[in-house]
């Protein structure tokens, strides 16, 4: 019998895809999304039980849990990179309350599992920026790099202390066609896609060699699972793990685009979110991610363009012919 898990944070652009996958795999029966409103997304509410849940509030948290007897909780809910600059205080809030409150009720044994993200924002100006190793000087210069390094070091503190079983995976720039882009500093990558296919130019708001850690949302979300599924003993870093794929800039990224839409015009227009992007490594080192518990991406970049683009392209047609 499959563990009954809940995801919060349902809405996003991990969110979907994971409830999605979650409930192909485990039957949609298991899995119960929540969020703090209403997705757009009209199949999450169709396909399965849904909650509004709001995860600082961790008496109704307790209470959903205790509804449909989860075992599993992914916690997503959390601001990203670029809004959180723009709300500090707020992003600092959601980030660890949120996370303090799923840690809490696995110490108490309301839950037995918990996914947390982290993300790369974890590292900063004076992180080796190639080949990022997993133990890397860690000095972030964002509110949500701040709150993510803070998270790790609880995730693990509840490890060791009161022997909660969290595990967690330090997520690059993530690239997906099922939900809009939520305000992280990657997004353009994401963006990128639609304007390309739609309009046939972007500006971007990242300089043309800003290199980042990139992954497609399939290899993302195969992670997310084979992580949370993975034998205790497997999971022996217990703060965050790295986890890549490939890098590249947007110049690079538009030169692979071309590649299908050869009349594509990208421009550059660099904001705030480009000295954000500036801080974090180009490219990430996950060998004990693939020691540890075997993970593997799928997705190199002429295969995610080439997803990416033909997703978009149907998606446009089947709206056209509604």
């Amino acid at each position: 019998m499959a563990e009954k898990c809940l995801v919060i944070g349902a809405s996003g652009q991990i969110g979907i895809e994971l409830v999605m996958k979650l409930r192909k795999k485990y039957g949609s029966e298991n899995v119960v999304a929540a969020d703090i409103r209403e997705p757009k997304n009209e199949s999450i509410l169709k396909d399965g039980a849904f909650e509004i849940l709001d995860v600082m509030d961790k008496e109704a948290f307790k209470q959903v849990c205790e509804k449909h007897d989860i075992e599993t909780v992914y916690q997503l809910a959390a601001l990203l990179s670029a809004t959180a600059e723009q709300k500090p205080q707020l992003g600092w809030d959601l980030n660890m309350n949120g996370l303090f409150n799923v840690l809490d009720l696995a110490k108490e044994k309301v839950i037995k599992k918990i996914f947390w993200p982290s993300s790369i924002a974890v590292f900063g100006p004076t992180t080796r920026k190639d080949n990022t190793p997993q133990h890397a000087i860690c000095e972030p210069s964002t509110v949500y790099g701040i709150s993510k390094l803070a998270g790790e070091r609880w995730c693990e503190y509840y490890h060791n202390k009161y022997g909660v079983d969290v595990r967690s995976l330090r997520y690059p720039g993530l690239i997906g066609h099922r939900s809009e882009p939520g305000g992280g500093t990657t997004d353009y990558a994401v963006e990128i896609f639609y304007k390309a296919v739609e309009e046939g130019k972007y500006e971007c708001f990242l300089a043309e060699d800003m290199k980042l850690p990139m992954m497609y949302m399939e290899d993302a979300i195969k992670a997310t699972i084979d992580i949370t599924e993975a034998p205790s003993e497997s999971v022996k870093i217990r703060g965050s793990y790295n986890l890549s794929s490939m890098s590249f800039s947007p110049a690079e990224l538009a030169t692979e685009i071309k590649k299908h839409l050869p009349d594509f015009e990208i421009t550059y227009a660099p904001d705030f979110r480009n000295e954000l992007a500036s801080s974090w490594p180009n490219s990430i080192n996950d060998d004990r991610a693939r020691e540890d518990w075997k993970w593997a991406h799928r997705y190199d970049e002429p295969e995610l363009v080439h997803d990416m683009i033909s997703a978009i392209r149907l998606k446009n047609s089947q709206t056209e012919t509604l």
